[in-house]
């Protein structure tokens, strides 16, 4: 059991002859799908067998790639420089745009298929993939012309995915000069970020001077990433016919506009009480005007709650077995083969991140575990999309594929096991720190989603009419954190380079990378709420919950277990949970 991941599931490595057999394969499955095109769209004749080959041939497609891509991604996350890596990333996007062209030829011909229906229902292998293929007739009025998809396909190559590189390799190169116990150091993005959730204030101030200080290196580049990426969205989305990005994103994440403005209309009626638990949270530490926004993560009590990531794994795996047996077997097996890389180090890209690895059944995840309660529930958040991609593992992989506002569901919810268990074992003290800690990531959640939401509407809107600077950036953020933590944060100690260090900017596929969050953790309340109530009737549907959540839309979803994601009445009763506890954390902080 190491702290490195194992990729030798995926391939050998990339001189293997499994792995450049792969890629062979890749440029025949190329050309094959060309003549699956030109055979289907030369008439509508026969149409149930060039539906069942299109659907065979799409999903050993789907799965060829998504290995070939996995090994070149996963690879670039925990070595950023990675020669042979860099290059098959450059190799296997040109191979993929080839793709574009036929697809979009037979995309267009199945939206022109008269009765799909009767068809699909005349097939056990159609009626499998129902909902795969209407999705693609809704879509199909989207799609531009086969050259013009070839075309974007090939200059997203040079365009967007170039950027994101770029963006990625500034942040996980740059080294932060900090000051660290007497002496001078220069230390990567991420280590110092970790210094957040440090015990000592002097280290969590030093370090937000430090890592702010830092983007001023880089700032330039990192801003001309996010100008070329929005950029290019902004192009394809108008091409297209979409009335927004921000109606792309929804249509793509199969939720409605209904559902999107009842949950931020009751996130926004909520935002008082957070304020009132950052400004409690202010004056325990000793601040008069508010909380400086490098006390965030400060943590609360005076307890030890060191977790070395032995302690964590044990902490993790325990409290599952307390939902099921399932969902710990799962933790454990993650443990024990390899599929987590642990910890920080030069080169490793920043944050956490589950990758589903459905070719073979698995799940890779990467953390950058730094020891505090906070990791622990990091560990348990990921490992939650892993038990996901494990109840659709046995799904066709053309129906694994589950939107962002339902992926952020499990994760959440593990992470309300561990932190609600926690507390039930836990000293005053302990309960106190664990309480202040979930208070303070659901203040993420909803508080800081909120302002990521209200920064990248305001992007977009600017990005129309021209490029922005970094300083123009920072301008953006410093107004969308004013305007969702209020008098919550200190004016004078914002984070004006939040747009710099979150990733989810800067993927031309995943616009608005943040309402989901926010829809998984509020769903996530809801559905622990039921959980409490129905006991362990509930874990068999969780499981069935989950396992439909490639094949259907969000609000089907959340019908299986009686929820209504249109009514603002669900939103509020998931946020009173939370509301409940901040005003739970007021009463024990008057009583120390």
């Amino acid at each position: 059991m190491g702290l490195n991941w194992s990729l030798k599931e995926i391939y050998s490595s990339f001189e293997g002859e499994d792995f450049l057999n792969d890629l062979k394969r890749a440029d025949e499955l190329s050309g094959l799908y060309e003549q699956l095109a030109e055979s289907i769209c030369e008439s509508h004749d026969d149409e149930k067998s060039k539906l069942e080959e299109f659907i065979n041939k799409s999903s050993e497609v789907e799965s060829l790639f998504s290995r070939l891509f996995s090994f070149v991604n996963l690879t670039l996350s925990v070595d950023t420089k990675n020669k042979a890596a860099l290059k098959y990333s450059d190799v296997l996007q040109e191979k993929n745009s080839r793709f574009a062209e036929p697809n979009a030829k037979i995309e267009k011909w199945i939206g022109e298929v008269k009765e799909i229906d009767k068809l699909i229902n005349s097939s056990g292998l159609l009626k499998e993939h129902e909902f795969f293929l209407k999705e693609i007739v809704a879509g199909s009025k989207y799609l531009l012309s086969d050259k013009e998809e070839s075309l974007i396909a090939k200059l997203r190559n040079t365009g967007s995915n170039s950027w994101s590189k770029l963006r990625d390799l500034l942040t996980s190169t740059v080294l932060v000069d900090i000051e660290v116990d007497g002496e001078m150091k220069a230390l990567p993005l991420t280590v110092v970020r970790n210094m957040a959730y440090d015990k000592d204030s002097k280290v969590r101030k030093n370090a937000y001077e430090a890592e702010l200080k830092a983007y001023k290196k880089v700032d330039a580049g990192i801003a001309a990433a996010l100008n070329g990426i929005k950029g290019e969205v902004i192009t394809l989305a108008k091409l297209r016919g979409y009335k927004s990005p921000l109606e792309e994103t929804l249509i793509k994440s199969r939720m409605d506009e209904e559902s999107l403005e009842a949950m931020l209309t009751a996130m926004k009626e909520s935002l008082p009480t957070f304020r009132k638990y950052l400004r409690r949270k202010a004056e325990l530490l000793g601040y008069k005007n508010g909380l400086p926004f490098y006390e965030l993560f400060a943590p609360m009590g005076d307890v030890d709650m060191e977790f070395p990531y032995e302690k964590g794994q044990k902490f993790v795996e325990d409290n599952f077995r307390t939902f099921s047996d399932n969902l710990a077997d799962f933790a454990r097996k993650a443990f024990d083969s390899d599929w987590i890389d642990v910890m920080p180090k030069e080169g490793k890209v920043g944050g956490a991140f589950c990758s589903n690895l459905h070719f073979i059944k698995q799940s890779r995840f990467l953390l950058n575990y730094g020891n505090a309660f906070g990791d622990v529930v990091t560990l348990a958040h990921e490992l939650g999309h892993g038990y996901h991609d494990d109840c659709v593992k046995d799904k066709s992989v053309l129906n694994s594929d589950y939107p962002m506002p339902i992926a952020e569901t499990a994760s959440t919810f593990c992470e309300t096991i561990v932190k609600k268990a926690a507390v039930k074992t836990a000293t005053k003290e302990e309960a106190f720190s664990i309480l202040e800690s979930e208070i303070g990531d659901c203040t993420q959640v909803i508080v800081d989603i909120y302002s990521r939401f209200l920064f990248e509407s305001e992007l977009f809107s600017r990005r129309e009419e021209s490029a922005l600077s970094a300083e123009d950036l920072n301008e953006i953020m410093l107004k969308a954190q004013k305007d969702s933590y209020g008098d919550g944060l200190d004016p004078e100690y914002l984070h004006p380079y939040m747009w710099a260090c979150k990733p989810h900017y800067y993927d031309a596929e995943y616009n608005f990378y943040n309402f989901p969050y926010a829809f998984g953790l509020l769903f996530a309340k809801g559905l622990y709420a039921e959980y409490l109530k129905r006991g362990e009737e509930f874990v068999k549907v969780y499981d069935d919950l989950l396992a439909s959540t490639g094949d259907r839309k969000i609000a089907d979803v959340t019908k299986i277990i009686g929820v209504d994601i249109h009514s603002v009445d669900f939103w509020r009763s998931s946020l009173k949970i939370v509301e409940e506890d901040i005003e739970r954390f007021i009463e024990l902080s008057n009583e120390n």
